[in-house]
């Protein structure tokens, strides 16, 4: 089943178009990877699937629903998390009550919940009552990736999740990822590090200058001469 289908879609930022009639689709517990040079328009295409950027044109389905004009409360509530590069955790506040934050479609925090994601990000639980701007970069990342999960999503977003993170860092947050896939939860991810996401993902799109240029599976987009020489370095 597809849950989120994207056709024609044309959006940017008041009259700026950056992406152009790009179409995607990620399927129901699918792992589906963007990837694209800097500048090619992959953040503002995640952000206008939420309507962060302005949808110029086109239509974008959940679940075979149009969501093309709905916000982004009302598509969280869908089941759709959104993890943003930057400014993706309130630093004032603690581990505890950035979770809360993460509830607020919910009337509270079923304790299974908490409980899943204390189990899978141990270090959280562990400063729970800690300041999230005073938490190391990779602990601010798995705060991000915990908040969005509390509403248990059928599909996570993730927007650059390895960015400013060291190499084993990395791999522990794309472990994680790989797990929170492994569990049902369909992922859709725009991600620099290339060769790391194709090797995990299902499907791949290749986005360049705001148009998909390739898509295939991930094992064949890995191989690709186009993506070797401009992706991977080879």
């Amino acid at each position: 089943m597809t849950l989120l289908k994207v056709d024609d879609l044309t959006a940017g930022y008041g009259d700026l178009e950056i992406v152009h009639d790009v179409g995607v689709t990620v399927g129901e517990g699918e792992y589906v990877a963007l990837i694209g040079p800097n500048g090619a328009g992959k953040t503002t295409l995640l952000k206008s699937i939420f309507g962060f950027a302005d949808r110029l044109s086109g239509s974008i389905q959940f679940r075979g629903e149009d969501i093309f004009h709905t916000d982004p409360e009302e598509i969280v509530r869908r089941g759709v998390s959104f993890v943003p590069q930057e400014e993706n955790v309130f630093a004032p506040l603690s581990v505890k009550e950035n979770l809360r934050m993460g509830a607020y479609t919910r009337d509270e925090i079923p304790e299974a919940v908490l409980a899943e994601i204390y189990e899978r990000f141990p270090r959280l639980e562990e400063r729970t009552e800690q300041k999230a701007g005073t938490l190391s970069g990779g602990e601010r990342k798995m705060l991000a990736v915990a908040r969005a999960l509390i509403t248990e999503p059928d599909l996570l977003v993730l927007d650059e999740p390895s960015s400013g993170l060291a190499p084993n860092l990395v791999t522990e947050l794309f472990d994680e990822i790989d797990s929170i896939n492994a569990e049902g939860t369909a992922i859709f991810v725009v991600e620099q590090n290339a060769e790391e996401v194709l090797e995990r993902g299902d499907r791949g799109y290749v986005l360049t200058q705001g148009k998909i240029q390739m898509e295939d599976d991930c094992s064949t987009l890995l191989d690709a001469p186009e993506v070797q020489e401009n992706y991977l370095g080879g």
